[in-house]
C-alpha cells in the first residue's frame, strides 16, 4: 500500500495534481476538507488500517510536521512517496488570486508558509521523492528529488 505526501506552500497546484494523478485511485486526506486535525487523524488511521492508498495534501512544510504521516506509514508497512511542489511565494500569489474568492489565502499566509519550508529529504523515510513543478494551464513536470549533497 502507498502513502503520498505533498509538500509546498499554498497555491503550487497540489490539489489539482491530486485530482489528476490520485483522484481515482487514492483517498485525499485534507485538512481544508476536515477542518480538524482530530477528523485528519482518524481518516489517516482508517486508510492505514484498511489497507487504503492515500494523499495527504496539505502544505506539510516542516520535516517534524511530514515525520507525523510518514511514521504511521512506515508501522503500517506502507511505501512512502513524497512529492515537493515547487514553491516560489510571487508566484503563488498570483496563482492565489486567480482562486475563487472563497478559496483564496490571505497573503500573509502563504508568505508565512514560505518561511517555514523545509526542503525533504529522502533520509525523513520517503521510497520515493519527486519534485513537481507547474507550468500552466493546470500541466505539471514531474522530475525525481536531487538531495543535496
Amino acid at each position: 500500500m502507498q502513502l503520498v505526501v505533498f509538500c509546498g506552500i499554498q497555491a503550487t497546484g497540489k490539489s489539482t495534481f491530486y485530482q489528476q494523478r490520485f483522484f481515482h485511485s487514492h483517498v485525499r486526506i485534507s485538512l481544508d476538507l476536515l477542518r480538524t486535525r482530530h477528523r485528519e487523524h482518524r481518516l489517516l488511521h482508517l486508510c492505514l488500517d484498511t489497507q487504503m492508498r492515500c494523499v495527504i495534501d496539505n502544505t506539510n512544510p516542516t520535516q517534524a510536521e511530514r515525520a507525523v504521516y510518514i511514521q504511521a506509514a512506515r508501522a503500517a508497512q506502507f511505501e512512502v512517496v513524497g512529492y515537493f511542489f515547487q514553491s516560489v511565494a510571487a508566484e503563488a500569489l498570483v496563482r492565489n488570486q486567480l482562486r475563487p474568492l472563497e478559496r483564496q489565502v490571505p497573503d500573509k499566509g502563504i508568505r508565512a508558509t514560505r518561511n517555514r519550508l523545509e526542503l525533504p529529504t529522502r533520509a525523513e523515510g520517503f521510497n520515493q521523492l519527486y519534485f513537481v513543478r507547474a507550468v500552466g494551464n493546470e500541466e505539471f513536470i514531474v522530475n525525481e528529488w536531487q538531495d543535496e549533497i
